[in-house]
């Protein structure tokens, strides 16, 4: 097909069934229909709410949701919320599942900054065909501490999950080898186009891929980085290229005033187009990007650190994904934590022979990124996050407080190949 043949969807907010005093109430049925991804074509592929992408949850800083997933799939699933802190009965962990027929009530705080978080399967061995074939949807956290700062906001905040896909002759996804997977979706369309009027837009890019890496750019226009996974920056940062590893979040501002109307700018990865924005319109835009966000708070000293290295190896003769040379063993802790301590954490991407790219990813914690290699934290890397890249051989020093929740919570390569080969590890929180 044509690139820029298809309009760019916005996902659908869901609606609360309820409203409690303090809490949101939804609903969701986790379930395989048919979908349009290709035109004219029908897709089999899974869903949360029967809606390929998912639904946006859209919800309040310091507001619990109470959300219950209904299982009407022939497989197990669960749900974890990406980016979350949350208790561990509500993490989706990957032994904690809904099975066929089966329904979960999974309890969200919310007593954590806004934020553009994100909800997908975690189901053990499963979780990366899950999302391949389409159980990931956004939740964007919203904080009323924002709301001064004039940023875009409306119909000018738009979310866009960005993911490759491969099909077959009869245009169902093929969950193949991650070389094969040469089509680049948005919001669920190929290449597609979206209208823009010439004012600011905040974009929150997601990279819900199971395994590819995004480096984006805008043709050399400049994009004003002003949050990451965790949250807003302390400032905005200038970029005009974005590397976006699978699970992590970018969000920018674009302002589209600067170009005449029928420009047409195009968003694209290093392999391709990824989506193309037309300008359109002229519309009034009261909103700015101020030169302060939101201000860190200091670190606190750290009572222990941790050698964490990702890697693949051989159990016996059985390629596996390994932490600390093992694999993951949901009966095994491998980091016991007291409630409330900070550490560091040194995470090693230990595959130099291959040049195997690997992430990383805590559940329960946002973290701080002290330096890569010794050196300072890229660009776009000072503000709070759950995810970060690691290239082969390098080294990638974080801060994390281990707060308000005890349990077992993951961490892992968030390559969810990687991980559902047995790159994942256990932490215990007690008090």
């Amino acid at each position: 097909m044509a690139p820029f043949s298809v309009r760019m969807p916005v996902p659908p907010v869901l609606r609360p069934i309820a409203q409690l005093p303090d809490a949101d109430v939804y609903e969701l049925a986790i379930r395989q229909i048919e979908a349009e991804i290709l035109p004219g074509v029908r897709t089999p592929v899974l869903t949360y709410g029967n809606h390929f992408v998912a639904p946006t949850i859209r919800a309040k800083s310091a507001r619990r949701t109470l959300i219950t997933f209904r299982n009407h799939l022939q497989a197990a699933s669960n749900v974890h919320l990406h980016g979350g802190h949350v208790p561990a009965a509500s993490d989706g962990h990957p032994m904690d599942l809904i099975h066929p027929g089966g329904a979960r009530l999974y309890s969200y705080p919310n007593r954590q900054q806004g934020a553009t978080l994100w909800y997908h399967d975690h189901s053990h061995h499963t979780e990366a065909e899950h999302v391949f074939r389409g159980l990931h949807g956004a939740y964007l956290l919203e904080d009323d501490s924002e709301r001064h700062l004039g940023l875009p906001d409306g119909e000018y905040d738009i979310p866009i999950l960005l993911r490759d896909a491969a099909f077959d002759e009869s245009g169902a996804l093929v969950f193949a080898e991650p070389e094969y997977r040469t089509t680049l979706l948005a919001n669920g369309k190929p290449s597609p186009y979206f209208p823009v009027a010439a004012r600011k837009y905040r974009l929150r890019l997601l990279n819900v891929s199971t395994h590819r890496d995004f480096t984006l750019s805008l043709g050399g226009v400049e994009m004003t980085q002003i949050a990451t996974d965790g949250g807003l920056l302390p400032a905005p940062v200038p970029r005009t290229t974005l590397l976006i590893s699978p699970g992590e979040r970018i969000e920018i501002v674009v302002d589209f005033s600067r170009h005449p109307l029928g420009t047409q700018l195009l968003l694209a990865d290093t392999t391709g187009p990824v989506l193309r924005f037309d300008v359109v319109r002229r519309a009034r835009d009261n909103s700015r990007v101020p030169d302060r966000l939101r201000e860190l708070p200091a670190l606190p000293e750290a009572t222990a650190t941790r050698e964490v290295v990702l890697g693949f190896g051989f159990v016996g003769d059985v390629p596996m994904g390994l932490i600390n040379g093992r694999p993951f063993d949901p009966n095994r802790i491998d980091a016991k934590i007291k409630l409330g301590t900070t550490e560091i954490w040194r995470i090693t991407n230990g595959d130099v022979q291959y040049q195997v790219p690997h992430n990383f990813h805590t559940h329960l914690v946002q973290f701080r990124v002290l330096d890569r290699d010794g050196n300072p934290p890229l660009p776009g890397e000072t503000g709070r996050k759950d995810t970060v890249h690691i290239r082969p051989g390098e080294s990638v020093r974080v801060q994390a407080t281990f707060g308000d929740y005890t349990g077992r919570f993951m961490y892992h390569c968030h390559l969810l190949e990687h991980s559902q080969m047995g790159m994942m590890a256990q932490m215990e929180i007690t008090r």
